[in-house]
């Protein structure tokens, strides 16, 4: 009999030794164990992982597809050890991969989620957390990911800046802030002092509870929001569709373009430092909001015709 908790936890030491994060991956494929062991078997079978991956119903293909493939890499590496098991072809749960299209949030928009966010309930430090997620990401374009794990250590408020540390692909990179940003952030540090003098952990944004915040937990929050302001429609029991903590980077990187572009700035001159700042592998990441918001594919537009037109930006 296969200890599948046991392999799976070898599983994930072996990629994470390599340099991947796997925290949704590891959420999937423990989840997938679970179903095997309810299903009475410890063996990895193509049938049993195509009925899990599309398990519930109702969400989208690529969803499904996605699930799929991380059973398959886990599956791939079992087989090594235990010959019983199938792997699942590619393009079972055939679908393009799609880029969600960004939500650019308005300032007003920014506005109401913070107030909505101090209106929770769990206590003044809930609402205070989440109020400050908000603004942050709003204010730095991090990834949630990224806000979440910032520890007290890398808050540097005397300096204004932030150390962002192995984030994707294993880089760090120190992220400047505006004072407006620090004083934000101080107010919080203060605030969350005061209510959780023993802390339990080193992270900067805490539960109520002195914990750090899960990331599954904030969304799911951030969800909770988006409803009664329009952003996402009213389903009980459920978060619905429609924008995302994400696309506070997204509103972020493509506002700082159009800045750029109006005031006739060399645009590809600059992509380099905005890559840097947000801690993208190449440009060709950052120039992928040219693409994806019509706002910023028109400007981009306008200064070609100019150039060739002879006109000066």
């Amino acid at each position: 009999m296969t200890d599948l908790h046991t392999a799976l936890g070898e599983y994930l030491s072996i990629r994470r030794a390599l340099g991947t994060q796997l925290k949704w991956p590891e959420s999937v494929l423990r989840q997938f164990v679970d179903f095997l062991i309810a299903e009475q078997t410890d063996v990895v079978t193509i049938a049993l992982a195509l009925r899990w991956a599309c398990l519930p119903g109702g969400l989208q293909p690529a969803t499904y597809a996605r699930r799929l493939g991380i059973v398959r890499g886990f599956a791939s590496w079992l087989r090594a050890s235990d010959p019983r098991t199938e792997i699942p072809p590619r393009h079972l749960l055939p679908t393009p991969h799609r880029r969600p299209t960004p939500y650019i949030y308005r300032p007003e928009e920014v506005s109401a989620l913070m107030g909505a966010a101090r209106q929770l309930n769990g206590g003044l430090l809930q609402g205070a957390t989440f109020e400050t997620l908000i603004g942050l990401l709003a204010a730095t374009g991090l990834r949630p990911g990224e806000a979440l794990k910032l520890t007290v250590d890398d808050v540097d408020l005397h300096a204004q800046v932030l150390m962002i540390q192995g984030s994707k692909g294993g880089k760090s990179r120190l992220v400047p802030i505006t004072p407006s940003t620090t004083a934000g952030l101080a107010q919080y540090a203060e605030q969350r002092d005061r209510l959780l003098p023993q802390r339990k952990t080193s992270a900067f944004l805490l539960t109520p509870q002195g914990t750090p915040v899960p990331g599954d937990r904030a969304r799911k929050t951030f969800a909770r929001l988006c409803q009664p302001l329009g952003l996402r429609p009213r389903q009980p029991g459920r978060s619905g569709r429609g924008p995302r903590l994400q696309d506070f980077r997204h509103t972020f990187a493509t506002r700082q373009l159009i800045a750029w572009y109006r005031a006739g700035e060399d645009v590809n001159r600059l992509m380099p430092q905005l890559t840097i700042y947000l801690g993208h592998v190449s440009p060709r990441e950052t120039y992928w909001y040219l693409q994806a918001v019509p706002e910023l594919l028109a400007l981009a537009s306008e200064r070609l015709l100019a150039h060739q037109g002879g006109d000066q930006p």
